[in-house]
């Protein structure tokens, strides 16, 4: 069986997705104690180290899992690099080597040349690439020891996700899943799901609380409308849109909340962890802005499934 190390683990998506093609899901490394619990709570037989990365030397992965593992994974935070954050430097190579939060794609780098996998995939969104980013990050993998990186860009919709999102696997192999044949839209990912309350047996689908102001302001959004709109470094964004049930979800990111699209009301956890490709036995825990944040900043399930998929084809 392949094993598989994810370094940044979050609530489990990038894990998650591999743990059902089978492979063998041998540590976790999550520096948030909340969601460290909820992957805990989802991978029972999988060790976790709760701590920073930069304090984790790879001779400590190898205490808890014995040997190198066949592949590692992880998506370092994305904060220093989206470009729906404001505050990003302006220089892009500041972003990779004095933001706090981007510098730790380095750490990824520095334990794969460790650890030496067979493969390595890193997931973070496009933004990573912009100015000369994409050569110095060349230039730090190849110091490690990878002569040959692709740049994989792969749209989540492709993949049976009911949501849009775009982002870059960073890989020392080319990453070419098979698309699905159809696209799944909201209301596919969402209406076999009975209203949310608490005598049905359906793990996190219990309605969440919105001030009387913000509802009856929903009662007149349209779908596709957003009630909050704010500015990113490059554009407006919006948040508690109102989904078009027969569309794709707009990115799911870790403010996002979402308006249900036949329903004045926000979705719940279990709606939204749908629109990443979440199964209903992969249960959140904590409060609820926790469970929320750990969907929208994980890699979709359906994603990382179809990412296992086409990895496992060259071990064939």
């Amino acid at each position: 069986m392949l094993t598989v190390v994810d370094l940044f683990s979050g609530v489990g998506g990038f894990s998650r997705g591999f743990m059902d093609e089978k492979y063998e899901i041998k540590l976790g490394i999550e520096i948030d104690e909340k969601l460290a619990y909820i992957y805990k709570k989802n991978f029972p037989s999988t060790n976790i180290i709760v701590d920073d990365i930069r304090n984790i030397h790879s001779l400590d992965i190898l205490r808890h899992i014995g040997s190198p593992p066949d592949i590692v994974i992880g998506g370092p935070p994305c904060e220093a690099y989206t470009r729906a954050n404001p505050n990003r430097k302006k220089d892009p190579i500041e972003r990779l080597y004095n933001d706090p939060l981007g510098s730790l794609v380095l750490d990824f780098i520095r334990i794969v040349g460790d650890l030496k996998p067979k493969v390595f995939i890193m997931e973070n969104v496009p933004g990573i690439l912009e100015g000369e980013l994409k050569d110095f990050l060349l230039k730090e993998f190849k110091r490690v020891g990878y002569q040959k990186i692709f740049f994989n860009i792969l749209f989540a919709e492709d993949y049976c996700t009911p949501s849009h999102r775009r982002r870059v696997f960073i890989s020392n192999i080319a990453i070419k899943p098979k698309k699905c044949r159809e696209i799944i839209t909201v209301w596919n990912a969402l209406k076999d799901l009975p209203p949310p309350d608490s005598i049905h047996n359906i793990p996190n689908h219990f309605p969440v609380t919105i001030s009387p102001k913000k509802l009856k302001r929903i009662r007149k959004l349209r779908w596709g409308d957003g009630l909050i709109r704010y500015r990113g470094s490059n554009k407006i964004y919006t948040n508690l849109v109102k989904l078009h049930p027969y569309k794709i979800a707009p990115t799911i990111m870790g403010s996002s909340r979402f308006i249900h699209p036949f329903e004045d009301r926000l979705l719940t956890v279990r709606e939204q962890a749908r629109l990443m490709g979440f199964p209903d036995n992969h249960i959140f825990y904590g409060g609820i802005d926790i469970q929320f944040n750990g969907i929208g900043e994980a890699v979709p399930v359906t994603l990382s499934r179809a990412i296992a998929k086409a990895i496992r084809q060259i071990f064939i």
